[in-house]
């Protein structure tokens, strides 16, 4: 660092590669960071413009990024990871710049799957009695929805790759194709599982708190070279989102922000049903409410989250086993940026890497993830 930097560091905001940021989002209650930055315009104050770009489906996320048709954007966490290995798309060095927030996914069955568990008791048998293959659906093949519904089955004792046939529907159209009986399932952010729900097609079977506690879940995303050549842009956006992930933190704030998501510009559901799900509905032992910030600990992008996902693609045969799982993830996941940001805004870093403990009653331990994905009965 020279010393007109440590100057620009210390009394002035430093100069601004782009000042106008392009970023994508999809219809989900989870957005509402992108949502309210935009709303209250929190980007001025870091010398940034947000114009907000609703997008039909993750996979269009994806080529817009690549494409650099967007800047950055609102995406699954498993998106990321599943470009930089080029398992979702061409390969393309990706970057998460933040988690934007955590749980707030849920399973949905079919009434009639419902209502056989219910008679029934378990999965297996529930699923016996359609007496075909079960249909699910997920957002996105290396997405978080991907991963929760598989890991989800496996804790069950049904296998995701021979018991059940996994198709991808975009979030919007969930709730119309279990309408039309052509799934038995799905997982997908809210609000369209409360919308089933509400519509009367389908039943709440599992919150995605339920199969990982506090799991990392959307993250601000972009290309590896957009940060390289806008690192002054990239930290204040990220100070931006900061800012609105730590007004979300409030409940009037949740309430106002689920009125402005209700709008057909962006998720066009019912507010009330953006609203409960948003946190103004009690939480349960079983559903933790989606988190925002909490003063920060939503949002450090820490590494040990992405080996996981890394850990379930082995699982799932879609790589071979590797040892550089915590080199890649290190890589992706832009620590040292997001610590300068949080810097400037006086925000500790919650670095916690205590052992998660999932569903099956499996620990994720960080420390050791070159045997995890071996250890599970169920995998590919």
């Amino acid at each position: 660092m020279n010393a007109s930097d440590q100057h620009s560091h210390s009394d002035a905001p430093a100069r601004l590669e782009k000042t106008h940021l392009r970023l994508g989002f999809v219809a989900l209650s989870d957005a509402a960071p992108l949502v309210a930055a935009k709303l209250l315009e929190f980007g001025h104050a870091h010398g940034l413009t947000l114009e907000l770009c609703r997008q039909p489906s993750w996979a269009a996320v994806r080529d817009k990024l690549l494409s650099g048709d967007l800047d950055a954007a609102h995406a699954l966490y498993g998106l990321v990871y599943g470009v930089q290995l080029g398992l979702g798309g061409p390969q393309t060095d990706m970057a998460v710049l933040m988690v934007l927030n955590r749980n707030g996914q849920a399973i949905t069955v079919s009434n009639r799957l419902a209502a056989a568990l219910d008679e029934h008791g378990t999965l297996p048998a529930a699923l016996r009695t359609l007496g075909r293959k079960p249909v699910f659906a997920q957002t996105f093949p290396t997405g978080t929805h991907a991963m929760w519904l598989y890991y989800w089955l496996a804790a069950q004792g049904v296998h995701p790759l021979r018991d059940i046939e996994s198709v991808v529907i975009p979030p919007p159209q969930m709730v119309g194709a279990l309408a039309e009986e052509r799934l038995d399932g799905l997982c997908v952010g809210d609000p369209w599982n409360a919308v089933a729900e509400a519509q009367g097609v389908g039943r709440t079977a599992a919150y995605s708190s339920e199969v990982w506690p506090d799991h990392p879940e959307k993250v601000l995303a972009c290309r590896r070279d957009f940060v390289s050549a806008h690192p002054n842009t990239s930290r204040a956006l990220v100070q931006t989102m900061l800012e609105a992930c730590r007004w979300l933190d409030d409940a009037g704030h949740r309430n106002e922000i689920a009125q402005r998501l209700a709008q057909p510009e962006l998720l066009g559901a019912p507010e009330a049903l953006i609203a409960a799900r948003l946190g103004t509905e009690a939480a349960s032992a079983t559903r933790l409410p989606v988190r925002f910030f909490e003063g920060g600990a939503v949002n450090y992008p820490r590494a040990s989250d992405g080996v996981w996902f890394l850990t379930q693609y082995e699982r799932w045969g879609m790589i071979a086993q590797r040892d550089d799982y915590t080199a890649i993830a290190t890589a992706i996941n832009q620590t040292a940026l997001y610590r300068e940001a949080a810097e400037r805004m006086g925000l500790a870093v919650a670095a916690n890497e205590a052992p998660q403990v999932l569903i099956d009653g499996r620990v994720w331990d960080a420390g050791k993830p070159e045997t995890y994905a071996q250890r599970f009965d169920i995998r590919a």
